[in-house]
Parts: structure tokens; sequence; C-alpha cells
């Protein structure tokens, strides 16, 4: 297929397009800057100039290609505080995608998170087959997955909110090893039993090329491997890292140590991949996050101190 993958040059972009590549496939990657088009090009990919402000330019690129993955998201946007801005130009980017591929049966992929169930108050393990009437993203995952109605093979991988490998240079983990380094303690809320799922980022690129090639139209996928990891557990690894100690914080200190992060570490998220696995044959197969976080990639280099 030629699939043209917005967010390329991203985080989890920059894994997905080398495994599209590698299984034959043609990318054509929506890039916002020189640098970005560069780094595709570099790859063996095209770029194609715009962003998700310049619909004209998505559509345009959505149209002549043979799938979509849709991997951007206005991040710098939501870490300076302006959520509502980037769910908005989410939603925008994905309605136009929509339009542009509407009866044409091809495959667009889209991305969510797996916290979003967390959020909503579920108990147990979060599973594909759980959704949300409405909220923030949520309306963007259930948008793409109602194209399934308009003659798009459209589907959503959810993320797992920690996406880990040595890419992730702006991700949650950089971010709590940037907040431990700076506060001199690697913290947990409370006990620190409330669970994070994870997933390393090559694995991740695995289904989103699979979810391309033969996810059914209307499913929702999760990108998770280690399905449930203790909070105080991903501190300890840390920790131990840095040479910091590992310490309880009460709820009331949240905010004020962790930031913007504050809202996320108390949330209690295990979720499932049992279905994705019998769906598309998806089984993880890279270290998972404690493994990682033994490495040195997280920790040797200046891009591991700024979140």
């Amino acid at each position: 297929m030629l699939v043209f993958v917005t967010g390329a040059s991203g985080h989890v972009g920059s894994a997905v397009v080398p495994e599209l590549l590698g299984a034959g496939h043609r990318v054509v990657g929506l890039a916002r800057s020189d640098e970005s088009a560069a780094a595709l090009a570099a790859v063996g990919a095209q770029a194609h100039r715009g962003d998700l402000d310049d619909p004209g330019s998505i559509a345009e690129a959505a149209a002549s290609a043979d799938g979509v993955i849709h991997l951007a998201f206005k991040h710098d946007a939501m870490f300076a505080g302006d959520f509502d801005s980037a769910v908005a130009a989410d939603l925008r980017a994905i309605e136009t995608l929509g339009a542009a591929l509407e009866g044409t049966g091809k495959p667009l992929v889209s991305t969510s998170g797996t916290m979003l169930l967390a959020f909503a108050g579920l108990e147990g393990a979060a599973t594909e087959a759980d959704a949300l009437d409405a909220g923030p993203r949520i309306d963007a995952e259930n948008a793409v997955v109602g194209f399934a109605e308009r003659g798009i093979r459209s589907s959503v991988v959810r993320l797992a909110p920690t996406v880990h490998s040595k890419l992730d240079r702006h991700g949650f983990i950089p971010a709590l090893i940037s907040i431990a380094r700076a506060k001199g303690v690697a913290a947990y809320v409370g006990d620190g039993t409330n669970r994070w799922p994870a997933v390393h980022t090559l694995d991740a690129a695995r289904l989103y090329r699979l979810a391309l090639e033969s996810a059914p139209a209307g499913a929702r996928l999760h990108a998770v491997d280690d399905q449930g990891i203790r909070f105080r557990d991903i501190a300890e690894a840390i920790g131990r890292r840095l040479d910091l100690p590992t310490a309880s914080i009460p709820s009331t200190r949240a905010e004020d140590h962790f930031g913007f992060l504050s809202t996320h570490v108390f949330a209690d998220n295990p979720s499932s991949n049992a279905l994705t696995q019998e769906l598309l044959g998806w089984k993880p197969a890279q270290p998972n996050l404690i493994e990682d976080l033994g490495q040195s990639h997280y920790f040797d280099t200046p891009a591991g101190t700024t979140g």
C-alpha cells in the first residue's frame, strides 16, 4: 500500500514508518518542518508538508493514499495546559480524514489511549470491548469506529500510557525521570499499588501495521504488553537508576510534586490485550517496561532529563 501517516516523525511514528517500509509498503508522512521532512527522507519515506490545522493538505494526501495511519496530536499544546485545543484539533483532523476516505473501503487506523478508560472509573482490567459514550479524545475514538458505517475499514489503537524504548524522549517515563531528578526523590502516591499498562514502541509499531493490513472495520485494539505495573515499582526502578530514594507522598502533595502528571499518577489502569492478540495474532516480543528501565538509554543523555 501507499500509506499516509500523520505524526510520522514523532515517537511512535518514527517506529511505524520503518515497520511499514520493512513490510513492503510505501509511506508518505505529514511533515510540519524541514527537519521532519529530512528525517522521513533519511529512512526512505516521502514527506508531505502540512499540519493538523491544514485540512486541505491532509485531505489531499489521504485521498491519494491506499490507507492512513493517524498518529499526530498536539502534545506541545497539551503539555502547555491547552488540552482542549489539542483535542479539538485532533477531532477536526479525524473528520477530515473520514470525509476523504468515505466509501472507499480503505483502512484508517487512528490512535487513542487506555488511560481514558481509567478516568471513567471502570472496574477490573479494561478490555477492547469497553467503550465510553463521550468525552475528550473519546469523541474522536468513537468517530473513527463509526466510520465503519461509512465505507471505511476503520480501527483504533489504544496506546498504553507508557510507550517505552530508546525512541521515547518526551513521554511519561522521561517526565517522571525529570521530576525525580529535580525533586531528589522517585515518588509515588499513597501505597503506589495503582497500575499502569505499558508497551514497547516497536511492538506498538507492529500492531499499527497489522491493523492497517487486516483489522476489521470498527475494531478497537489494545497496544499493551505489561497489563498492569504497580506505580510504586516504576518509581523504584527509576530510583535505582538515579541512585535516589523512593518515597510515598500524600495525595495532597501530588499536584505540587508531579505537575501536569498529577491527574495520571493516581490512575489504576490495568488493561487486557487478549482480544487484540486473538484478532490479529499480535504478540509483544520486546523487553517490558521494568527491563527497559534497567537499561541506560533513559538516563545517559540530556534528553532523558527534559520530559
